[in-house]
């Protein structure tokens, strides 16, 4: 397991600073139309390199990427993220840090637990689909009963393992998921986007503590600052009963303040997949 007694920096601006640093030394040369050379020591575009495309002075990127005090305007962050490519993910998240950055020292606030209203409830224990409501931090609040019986029964964790990260990250879960390292990958880029707009949120320093000190696999991910905002997908589950189901998930944000989405898995119409979850859904209504 890792030794790093920290996972997750609680300084704005040293999180900004290692985004900047993986997206430089991940951009070639040739990616942005500049001769490689035949005595490059280092991986990627130099910071001069990156300032000069940018059009910003390469004394006040430094200090960017040395996690100083200084404040981007949105003009230099965008200047920024065309010079290294970035995906309009990947600018929300520049812009998000930077923001943080600004007002590095900050109250530690009150966060309230994230609930899931009656309402919401009863529509899980109507629902003919899987569907799960996950927090902002991807933990698992409510689930559908048949949600239930395709990923597990979360009742049967303690509450603080109930998370998506966690429960994938747990050994034999390869069993189950045969895309389980690109779903992991998929779920920090998620964890990591939701970070970044409250970096000091006690339950995000809990989270991301816990599965650095437990895995290695998200310590080197969380590492990459990759982020990810997917609103839709593919899953696919090797269910015990009912054999191999290929799903399709949505993410939907749920009534209120920006938090828990309610995510349904559905099957495409008269598929062995849809067969196989009304099978499912039979057994389920037997036990």
């Amino acid at each position: 397991m890792t030794d790093a007694p920290l996972a997750m920096s609680d300084d704005p601006r040293r999180e900004l600073a290692d985004f900047l640093r993986t997206r430089r030394t991940r951009l070639r040369p040739q990616d942005v139309g500049l001769e490689p050379g035949p005595r490059r020591r280092v991986a990627g575009l130099r910071r001069e390199e990156l300032a000069l495309l940018a059009g910003v002075s390469a004394d006040y990127y430094q200090r960017m990427e040395q996690g100083r005090d200084v404040r981007p305007s949105d003009q230099v962050l965008d200047a920024l993220a065309r010079a290294l490519n970035f995906s309009a993910e990947e600018s929300r998240h520049l812009h998000s840090l930077a923001a943080a950055a600004r007002t590095p020292t900050r109250s530690p606030g009150h966060h309230a637990p994230e609930e899931v209203p009656p309402t919401t409830l009863r529509l899980l224990r109507t629902m003919t689909s899987p569907a799960l409501v996950v927090g902002r931090f991807l933990d698992v609040l409510a689930w559908s009963p048949l949600a239930g019986a395709l990923l597990g029964e979360f009742s049967q964790q303690p509450q603080e393992q109930r998370n998506l990260l966690s429960l994938l990250l747990h050994p034999e879960a390869d069993q189950t998921c045969p895309e389980r390292a690109a779903t992991v990958a998929e779920l920090t880029g998620m964890l990591r986007t939701q970070v970044a707009a409250d970096p000091g949120h006690p339950r995000a320093v809990e989270l991301v503590g816990e599965l650095a000190v437990r895995s290695d696999e998200f310590a080197a991910l969380w590492a990459r600052h990759d982020v990810e905002e997917p609103t839709r997908g593919q899953m696919r589950v090797n269910h015990p009963l009912v054999g191999e189901l290929n799903l399709d998930w949505d993410a939907y944000p749920m009534p209120g303040a920006p938090g828990p989405v309610l995510i349904i898995c559905t099957a495409a119409e008269d598929s062995p997949d849809a067969e196989r979850l009304q099978l499912l859904a039979g057994l389920l209504g037997t036990r």
